[in-house]
Order: C-alpha cells, then structure tokens, then sequence
C-alpha cells in the first residue's frame, strides 16, 4: 500500500513528545513490511531541517476566510530516514524553531490558523500526484479534519476514496476553536455542522474520530483509558468502539 502519515512531529525532524517517535519509526517499519510509506510535516524551522537539504516539488494557495495562503512543499533528499519526508514551508506560519511553543515555552497563538493551512496544503498537494496514497494516516488534532474535509468539501471530495486512519496520541488536548470562526474553513456540505462539533465548539479530535475509517490508539490499554477519561469525549469513544483498536 501507498501510505502517507500526516503529522505536526516526526523524529528527528521535529519532536515535541512521543508523537514524533512513533511517526518517525512506524513509516521504516511499514516500508521494511513491503508498503510505501511517508511522512509529511510542517516545515519548521527546526535545527535538523535546517541542516538538511530538501528538493522543491509543490506550490500553492489555501484560502483562509478571505486571505490567500502560499506555501510550498519540499521533500528530503536522501535515504537516511528510511521512508521519505516531505515539509509543507508556510512563510510567517511555521518558519518558526519551536513547534508549539517559542524558546520561552509560551504556547503560539494562532495555532487554529496554522494547521488549517497545514491540512489544507497537503490535500492539494495529494490532489496533483499522480500516484495517490492508498490510506492517509492522521495522527492527533492537528489532522483531525483531513477525514472531514475529504469526505465533506467539495475542493477536496475527489480524494473521498482514499481510506483514512486517525491514531489518538494525546487524548487531552483537541484543537478546538469557536464556531465564531467557522470561516477558516474551506467551504463544507451545510448539513455537516454536527460532524465538526462537540460541546458547542468545532472540535478537530472529535471531527477525527467521527469521520475516519479506523481509528487507533498507541496501545489497548490507552483505548480504554480514554474511554474513561479524554477531556469531555469518553462517550464518543465508547460509541465509535466498533471501528477503534489499539
């Protein structure tokens, strides 16, 4: 299978916590099992990135409310990662050495608009292969409306048939924003509000869950935990049970 992780960390690009390391390894892994698999990023201004060389592939626009966004993608040069990496570049979004947070640990404030951008870009980008990938695999909030937005959007529908996999890393934190910025978005199906809410707000991990193929944890005993406790979605988990493993 053609398999693409879109993810906001991958070891050693840019890590923050156990979600790099897991999308860092589990693409070699795939690949050692027979599969094509990749990683796509943003494009920080990590150490490592900077230290790399990258080839120019992609450019483009993602609309924000009524701001047009450039950004290109770039992919590593090289097979010392053992699958292949390609950065999403957002001037003024990402160019940033933090991924989160600046060097003094306070947190980015337009994290919304940022991944927006992010998830919107790498779906253009899917839609000009010529070879797409057979499953996206999103890792936490930070992807969790790729699932939404395929099925959804009618910019991205014609990339309904890829299978997506959403994978929880860190039940706790969901991404959510108010519905007073619904206009980030891409334009979506009217009578798909409630698969974008949860408890009154657009809620990016709850949009995952609801909208992937699979769903997974990063093990079985997670799966349970945050069926008793992932911040206010123990009841969605539970009820997604049937297409959820860990």
């Amino acid at each position: 299978m053609q398999i693409l992780h879109v993810s906001a960390e991958c070891y050693p690009a840019a890590k923050a916590g156990g979600l790099g390391d897991v999308v860092g390894a589990l693409p070699k892994y795939l690949n050692k099992a027979g599969h094509n698999a990749a990683v796509i990023i943003p494009g920080y201004r990590s150490k490592w990135i900077v230290s790399q060389q990258f080839a120019h592939v992609y450019s483009g626009l993602v609309r924000i409310a009524e701001v047009y966004v450039p950004f290109h993608v770039n992919r590593h040069v090289g097979e010392s990662l053992g699958f292949g990496l390609f950065i999403v570049d957002v001037p003024g979004l990402f160019n940033r050495e933090g991924v989160y947070a600046d060097s003094n640990g306070i947190g980015y404030s337009d994290e919304t608009e940022r991944y927006l951008v992010f998830q919107q870009a790498v779906l253009h980008f899917i839609k000009q292969l010529d070879i797409k990938p057979d499953v996206l695999h999103c890792h936490d909030h930070h992807t969790g409306l790729i699932p939404f937005m395929v099925k959804h959007c009618p910019e991205y529908r014609e990339l309904s048939g890829i299978a997506t996999v959403f994978t929880i890393h860190n039940g706790e934190y969901h991404g959510s924003f108010s519905w007073t910025r619904a206009n980030l978005l891409p334009w979506y199906d009217s009578d798909a509000n409630g698969l974008l809410d949860w408890a009154g707000r657009i809620n990016p991990l709850a949009c995952g869950i609801k909208n992937c193929w699979a769903l997974t944890t990063v093990s079985p005993g997670y799966l349970l935990e945050l069926m008793q406790s992932s911040n206010g979605l123990e009841w969605l988990l539970r009820n997604e049970l049937g297409k959820a493993s860990g």
